[in-house]
């Protein structure tokens, strides 16, 4: 199954993807929720009605309930407005590139235990303009990604367990001014100001029921749902990155293990994987120059499209804009 958010009159309203349409679900069956929010919070009792109506769809059994093009809307994030957003770093190739590139060792803590960290879930959107402060075009970055949402609360949840907590998969994109985050790095917090202005979701929220086709098995030792998915990112029509979700060292389930161990997740918590190898300009540029002195860096300008892409998840595209705002933190810092 396939959930969007769109905008409907000045709301947002859940919608499911049949063949290309979108159907309201509460034009489905009175009992299925108008927001992801309360799709989420009740799944146990709405994802069977949900289903039963897609079925209905397909096999053309009900005349009355008709389609809007997908074309016609303005999508918003699948989880307009997550309960939390975390991150991880599950990608082992990202993470020793990057480590490479700082010629410095791949660190061993990697192999050991799944990390994350929070980022701010009210910086939350999908598809459309992504606006950003002059500050953030200091080296601004895309992050490509997949992410997962929690379908009910839990506690000290078992990785063995921990795929029934998913609802499904989208695209994220963990947008990143990369000066601020390295210069607030250098205190060893964060990372915090350099991701909090924006991250993407969407486009849409794609069921497990669905994945089930690209499931494959996980890493050796590991535990959890693992799939066949590649994933590219495109900027102004011209690849740049390309992997494959099935890299995942470490699984969602492994994640939600570490994330829920003496704390509640809620359903509405948004996790994403980390990046995948190749995934962001930073580790791009870094192997180029350390191949060749002369790369030229390459960072996001304004007016760039932004598109990444994931089998069965969609295609998920942002314009950068720039704010009209000459407004700088980094022109505060105190000179010593």
């Amino acid at each position: 199954m396939k959930l969007v958010t769109y905008l409907k009159e000045d709301y947002a309203q859940l919608a499911m993807i049949v063949d290309g349409k979108l159907y309201d679900t509460d034009s489905l069956h009175a009992d299925l929720p108008v927001s992801m929010a309360m799709f989420l919070n009740y799944w146990d009792d709405v994802y069977p009605l949900a289903l039963a109506a897609e079925t209905q769809i397909k096999n053309g059994m009900t005349p009355s309930v008709f389609g809007t093009a997908l074309v016609e809307v303005d999508l918003l994030a699948p989880v307009p407005h997550p309960t939390s957003c975390r991150d991880g770093y599950a990608f082992r190739q990202h993470v020793a590139a990057a480590r490479r590139n700082r010629k410095v060792d791949m660190i061993p803590e990697f192999d050991q235990y799944p990390i994350f960290y929070f980022t701010n879930h009210n910086s939350i959107q999908g598809p459309g303009d992504i606006l950003c402060m002059p500050d953030h075009f200091e080296k601004l970055d895309f992050e490509l990604e997949a992410a997962i949402v929690i379908n009910r609360s839990g506690r000290n949840i078992r990785a063995a367990d921990a795929d029934d907590y998913i609802a499904g998969l989208m695209i994220m994109n963990d947008m990143s001014a990369r000066r601020l985050q390295m210069e607030e790095m250098l205190l060893n917090l964060g990372p915090a100001k350099g991701k909090d202005f924006a991250t993407v979701i969407g486009p849409m929220l794609v069921t497990l029921d669905e994945l089930q086709e690209y499931e494959i098995p996980c890493k050796e030792g590991h535990l959890g749902k693992s799939w066949n998915l590649n994933m590219k990112c495109m900027v102004n029509g011209i690849q740049v990155s390309q992997g494959n979700l099935g890299d995942m060292d470490w699984t969602f389930a492994e994640i939600i293990e570490r994330c829920s161990y003496g704390v509640n997740l809620y359903a509405g918590d948004v996790i994403g994987s980390g990046t995948v190898g190749t995934g962001c300009f930073l580790e791009l540029n870094g192997t180029g120059k350390l191949n060749n002195p002369n790369y030229q860096e390459q960072w996001l300008q304004a007016g760039d499209v932004v598109e990444m892409e994931i089998d069965g998840l969609g295609k998920l595209s942002n314009t950068i804009v720039k704010e009209e705002s000459d407004f700088s933190i980094l022109k505060l810092k105190k000179l010593i």
